[in-house]
């Protein structure tokens, strides 16, 4: 295939020796399948601020340090110079948070370098060695979707007991291999001590989860997993060994936790809303 502009330099340095084709053309991203020696590998090429359709929203952003406190001030006042730390910012995000949830034992792809916005990162394949598929392209018993679950609450367990919150996990954003869902797209990941609003990212994650996997298996949608993980973190309890139930007693919950819940209940409304557009978006891209 014809090599991607934004390909061509890591060709010319040697950081990958072809460029198979591309997997994926998302709202953040084009994903290409790239030969690197004999190792297949992905590149993920980060649009541009103006061409991406994601919002660089605050909730998202808050919490998260600049290097130093020129760019802080920059940033801050929105200047160009601002504009474009905020812009890098952004996209190391991604490689970051990849970075420590590989090390905390995520399963996240491996990353293998970021490069003039080019994210190069390990292939998940699936038992035939073929790419990936995506969940929501995966057909699950009941069984199956709640040994799922159980897996996507253990990495989103880790994930926190590393300190991060995905910020937008669905079933558009989770790789299935051979040993299960691999979580991926992380550019707007949270830092969950220092977000405001990490306790309402976290039980939305959760709640995507929740349902999907719901639809499989319906006694997944009476669980509350997220308030439950949220209030086990918030009182220093959480652990990727804690052992989860699945229940939450709204009647003794602190004040604090009442004024979440009423937050969060108008969080899902507006996610749900959100993830029907969003398939509608996939569908319409794919056809």
């Amino acid at each position: 295939m014809k090599t991607p502009k934004r390909l061509q330099p890591l060709l010319d340095d040697g950081l990958i020796d072809e460029v198979v084709f591309q997997l994926k053309s998302g709202k953040e991203a084009q994903v290409y399948l790239v030969r690197c020696g004999e190792e297949l590998r992905c590149a993920k090429v980060f649009k541009e601020a103006r061409k991406r359709s994601f919002k660089q929203a605050v909730q998202y952003q808050e919490g998260r340090k600049a290097r130093n406190t020129r760019r802080a001030r920059a940033m801050a006042k929105r200047t160009s110079y601002g504009q474009k730390e905020q812009e890098s910012a952004w996209l190391n995000a991604e490689v970051d948070a990849l970075y420590k949830l590989s090390a905390a034992g995520v399963r996240v792809p491996q990353p293998m370098g970021f490069v003039d916005g080019v994210l190069l990162m390990e292939l998940v394949s699936d038992g035939e060695g073929d790419v990936a598929p995506q969940l929501d392209e995966v057909t699950l018993s009941a069984e199956t979707a709640r040994t799922f679950h159980d897996q996507i609450l253990s990495e989103i367990v880790r994930m926190l007991d590393a300190g991060l919150i995905h910020g937008d996990l669905s079933q558009f954003n989770v790789l299935v291999d051979a040993e299960g869902p691999v979580i991926i797209d992380l550019p707007q990941a949270v830092d969950a001590a220092h977000n405001n609003n990490a306790a309402m990212m976290l039980v939305r994650d959760v709640d995507n989860m929740r349902r999907y996997f719901g639809r499989f298996a319906p006694e997944l949608c009476e669980t509350e997993y997220g308030l439950e993980i949220w209030s086990l973190y918030a009182r220093g309890l959480l652990s990727p060994t804690a052992r989860l139930s699945g229940r939450f007693n709204r009647s003794d919950a602190s004040v604090d936790m009442d004024e979440l819940m009423a937050v969060i209940d108008a969080a899902r409304e507006e996610e749900q809303e959100r993830l029907e557009e969003e398939l509608a978006w996939e569908q319409g891209d794919r056809d």
